[in-house]
């Protein structure tokens, strides 16, 4: 039977269970998943209105906005037009033959751009905003665009409103508004409905959508989503995110702004020269001048840069994405090539946050507690003089463990999991095993009130009624014990409280240094009475964490990731410096640290200690120093600058909301998807869908594998186009000393090296298929071998202009030699006609990018080296060979390209030259890799 509901008008001034009621939900089971689908459908989806999408039509329209090509088309029409005008031949074939190459260049161009950007949309959808909701009785996480009103969601710290609600529950609650209201202090929310109208930032009983929480926890009912949200109304229509554009993309749109206006005057200069030293005789022989200029513009500028690097940043993440890392901003990408020290936290990330309670020390004696993981078994094993006071004891510290805690033991489908934190989790799991069920401590317990945890007191408490007591309030207290144990005055002692001695404290502490040193997290746990007056009271803080009694220590563990050891020697391998940043105790760090391989009897330095240094004594001790323990968030922030200071790249994690500035202000911040804050991933540049360590160096990995990539393409791009142009500029310019003159020695016609739509054919060709595919090459397995790219380095070295512009010069040499061997005259006599001659100096200068296309693999290792690694290489190579013989035989390409058939002589003559930009560049990279060897003997002998 379908439910009878409607939206409140000022759920502010209503009471919760009425707001609650006339949403047509409930706080425990919330609402069925066909009601769901029933108020999706009226109210849709929950996001605010975006301007529409550009049309497809428009974006292909966009590859002809550029000058060049528009010069391009207009010197086509002119030439059909001067055709029509002569008709010299059945066909305009020059002039389709131009139309045809700028058509499927836009083509190329479109389809680059629409990946690039698919690609995009699908990361923008990996990193979207979820939520925690009840429904059909059950928590579940779900994107927070299918909330819809009337869903029960739950608030934590550090998390993201998704929509407007209306709270039904709140512990200390207070939230970040200045996003909405220009509220600059966080606002303090409670669940007390307002008799009167109130402005946004006086509802203190609502949360708003696009708001953050800044401290506490709480559950709300949602009562506005999408558009009819408080922000919704005030942003109406919002403008499209501009598109980010990262360093690379910035430097390389420098880079081919200068190559334009080179290109353009040398093409200019050549129509200048071609138009003084030809005999002109007509209109038809200027627009084939200008025809030509503008050809080789086109064809020598590489305009598809910012489309192919985005195309290919944007695939590269994606495959980061499947390896568990979700890039948020693509400049993180860049950097990661640079990053030579990742500072990572430990739980989770560098353990498996499954926490294991081992231990249990109380003022009798020690527990042992056998079982691993969530499952709640386990036996238990007594080290004590006096059995039934330690189990008294016992029984007390694990009672309050469970009940100072916010976590969810549950069975799904007989695996035991944790909702909440995993320390957390772990100590309920301790408190089931010695048989305190959630039942019997529901129900003689209710909490009362809750202050919660904070990094700064490392401490969290909760108030509770006691049903067998009823003259008193029990207040239950949690956190580190070298903290806690300063906020105590007595120890429970079998059933009595006795006071504590300054011995009695330092027995204390050295049983917790003697649990960390067996690798263990400790947790110490106390009480306290309060009287019964206090229980209507608001607003508890943390005055009530005086004169406790202390309980016990909890020693418990959470193993290292196997994945992580290895993934730390790799990281070392590659140059890269694995720091360890905890909140445990510095033994403990200390043991993983060892354990892992990050480091082994290194100095620790401690929170306490490094509050004091100051700036210039942390700089020097973070050069030496890999392991820093019992942490505060901001002072990840003060490492982080620190290690800026030296010249470091750092990757550093974090996963809270004070860890925010410290994300921030690292190279690259990454933060845990799954036990990550939403303030801390709106903070970080990458995501880590799994929380582990070996993501982050798989990430690093891919990083390097995709800047390489960009190099490849680059190298090719740029030494083929350059080869093009010197080709054109010196066959022009030493037309007369190669035989670059008309039949019958008219030495007033000058002829080219190559027809315009020759060159525009090669670049169609070469710079399509094999560019893209060099963008996809595989990871080297050489990659995390090498030291990280030094900061600051730009994407073209000077070793790689040096390589471009040899390569541009043995290409032009060679085909300037065939064509001079293919013409009668110059300086090696040939036989051949002009047509002739082109079609050679076409095939060989196609053939030269056919060849590159290996050298550009790298700039130093050997081209045939895994030469057939990447299949999408091989396959371009031969598509764009096809595509050329196709030219040079079929007879109405041959109209259109002014080519001649060929024998198997003259392919065998342009092949050999061909492969001589090959050779020549391996014979380079062998000298650079004997440089290199002896270097690294010379480093090897003075170490």
């Amino acid at each position: 039977m379908q439910q009878q509901w409607q939206q409140p008008r000022d759920p502010h001034r209503l009471p919760a269970d009425e707001v609650v009621k006339a949403l047509g939900t409930t706080v425990q089971f919330g609402l069925s998943d066909d009601e769901v689908k029933r108020r999706l459908a009226r109210y849709g989806r929950n996001e605010l209105q975006a301007e529409p999408p550009r049309p497809a039509w428009l974006k292909f329209l966009d590859q002809f906005a550029n000058i060049l090509v528009v010069l391009l088309i207009i010197a086509a029409v002119i030439s059909a037009g001067l055709w029509f005008y002569e008709s010299r031949s059945a066909l305009p074939y020059e002039a389709i033959a131009i139309f045809i190459i700028v058509l499927l260049n836009a083509v190329l161009g479109y389809v680059q751009e629409s990946r690039a950007q698919k690609a995009m949309a699908a990361l923008r959808q990996m990193a979207a905003t979820r939520a925690n909701v009840i429904r059909e009785g059950a928590p579940q996480r779900i994107s927070a665009a299918e909330l819809v009103p009337g869903d029960i969601i739950f608030i934590e710290e550090g998390s993201t409103i998704p929509a407007d609600a209306r709270l039904v529950q709140s512990t200390a609650l207070q939230l970040q508004e200045a996003a909405l209201t220009g509220e600059s202090l966080p606002v303090s929310k409670d669940t007390r409905p307002i008799a009167t109208e109130a402005e946004l930032g006086d509802r203190h009983n609502m949360v708003f959508s696009g708001t953050t929480v800044a401290y506490g926890h709480g559950r709300a009912v949602i009562t506005a989503t999408g558009i009819q949200t408080q922000i919704g109304r005030i942003a109406g229509l919002l403008e499209r995110a501009p598109e980010e554009t990262t360093p690379l993309q910035k430097e390389l749109d420098r880079v081919g702004k200068l190559l334009a206006v080179i290109v353009v005057v040398i093409a200019s200069a050549m129509i200048g020269i071609i138009l003084l030293l030809s005999e002109i005789r007509g209109l038809s022989d200027v627009f084939d001048a200008l025809i030509f200029g503008v050809a080789l513009a086109v064809a020598a500028v590489p305009e598809g840069l910012p489309a192919i690097v985005t195309a290919v940043l944007a695939l590269g993440v994606q495959r980061m994405a499947g390896r568990n890392a979700i890039i948020r901003k693509l400049a993180a990408v860049e950097a990661l090539g640079s990053a030579n020290v990742i500072a990572s936290d430990k739980t989770g990330t560098l353990t498996k946050n499954e926490m294991t309670v081992r231990r249990i020390v109380t003022a009798s004696g020690c527990t042992n507690l056998s079982g691993t993981g969530y499952v709640p078994d386990g036996d238990m094993e007594f080290q004590s003089s006096n059995d039934t006071a330690l189990q008294h004891e016992l029984s007390r510290a694990l009672r309050a463990a469970d009940r100072a805690n916010n976590a969810v033991l549950r069975e799904d489908d007989g695996r035991w999991t944790i909702l909440g934190d995993p320390t957390e989790g772990a100590l309920i799991v301790a408190a089931r095993k010695a048989g305190l069920t959630a039942e019997a401590l529901d129900k003689r317990f209710p909490r009362v009130a809750e202050v919660p945890f904070s990094s700064e007191r490392k401490l969290m408490s909760t108030i509770h009624a006691d049903a067998k007591k009823r003259e008193r309030l029990i207040a239950l207290t949690k956190g580190a014990p070298d903290v806690l144990l300063t906020r105590c005055s007595h120890e429970l002692v079998g059933r009595e409280a006795r006071r504590l001695t300054d011995a009695r404290r330092a027995e204390i502490l050295m049983s917790n240094e003697a649990l960390a040193a067996d690798a263990l997290r400790t947790l110490g746990v106390a009480f306290r009475s309060l009287s019964p007056d206090l229980e209507g009271r608001e607003g508890f803080d943390e005055s009530i964490e005086q004169d406790l009694v202390f309980l016990g220590l909890i020693g418990m563990m959470d193993p290292p990731r196997e994945e992580a050891r290895i993934a730390i020697a790799k990281a070392k391998r590659a140059g890269i410096r694995p720091i360890m940043i905890t909140g445990d105790h510095p033994k403990t760090a200390a043991v993983i640290a060892a354990e892992l391989g990050i480091a082994s009897g290194g100095h620790i330095v401690a929170g306490l200690e490094l509050k004091t240094m100051s700036d210039a004594a942390l700089d020097r001790a973070v050069a030496e120093t890999s392991i820093y323990a019992r942490v505060s968030p901001e002072h990840k922030l003060r490492i982080v600058e620190a290690l800026q200071r030296s010249g470091m790249m750092v990757a550093m994690t974090g996963d809270g909301v004070n860890d925010a500035p410290a994300l921030k202000r690292a190279d690259i911040g990454i933060a845990m998807g799954i036990t990550g804050t939403d303030v801390s991933k709106e903070a970080a540049d990458m995501v880590l869908a799994d929380d582990n360590f070996a993501t982050i160096v798989a990430a690093v990995e891919e990083g390097r594998a995709i800047f390489a990539n960009i190099r490849r393409f680059l190298r090719y791009l740029l030494s083929s186009n350059i080869g093009e142009v010197m080709t054109m500029f010196f066959g022009v310019l030493l037309a007369s000393v190669i035989g670059l003159s008309a039949p019958g020695g008219d030495e007033d016609t000058l002829i080219l090296p190559l027809m315009a739509t020759q060159i525009l054919w090669i670049n169609l060709v070469t710079d399509g298929g094999p560019a893209l595919a060099l963008g996809v090459d595989p990871v080297d397995a050489r990659t995390m071998t090498r030291p990280p790219r030094p900061r600051g380095e730009g994407v073209i070295t000077r070793r790689m202009w040096r390589g471009i512009f040899f390569v541009g010069a043995v290409m032009a040499a060679g085909t300037l030699l065939v064509l001079d061997a293919s013409l009668p005259g110059g300086l090696i006599e040939g036989k051949g006609s002009v047509a002739y001659a082109q079609t050679m100096a076409f095939t060989t200068l196609t053939m030269f990018q056919l060849f590159n296309v290996f050298n550009a693999r790298s700039d130093e290792q050997s081209a045939f080296v895994g030469l057939f690694r990447n299949n999408w290489l091989s396959a371009a190579v031969v598509f764009s060979l096809i595509l050329h013989i196709a030219v040079v035989y079929v007879p109405f390409l041959q109209e259109a390209f002014s080519t001649t058939a060929l024998g198997p002589g003259d392919w065998l003559i342009c092949t050999v030259v061909a492969s001589s930009v090959l050779w020549s560049r391996e014979l380079g990279k062998l000298a650079v890799r004997a440089g290199s060897s002896r270097r690294r003997d010379w480093i090897s002998t003075r170490t």
